[in-house]
């Protein structure tokens, strides 16, 4: 029975070790993305289409105005 509690006791204390190099690594930059800043430049800067309408139900709104303004005529 007490290495069953050594071995809880143990495991906290990694656990507790494993949180204060990743706190500490946080804290100093080691998580911070130089690279992705120098080439966003260089990917394409496509805007998204809105949830409400797209691309083919934009073209049947046009085509429709178009019918219409030739009937008019």
């Amino acid at each position: 029975m007490e290495i069953m509690l050594l071995l809880i006791l143990f495991s906290l204390l990694l656990a507790a070790g494993f949180l204060l190099v990743y706190i500490w690594a946080a804290r100093n930059g080691q998580f911070d993305d130089d690279y992705t800043p120098s080439v966003r430049m260089l990917f394409d800067n496509t805007v998204p289409e809105s949830d409400s309408q797209t691309k083919d139900d934009r073209e049947a709104a046009e085509n429709t105005e178009k019918n219409n303004l030739q009937s008019e005529r």
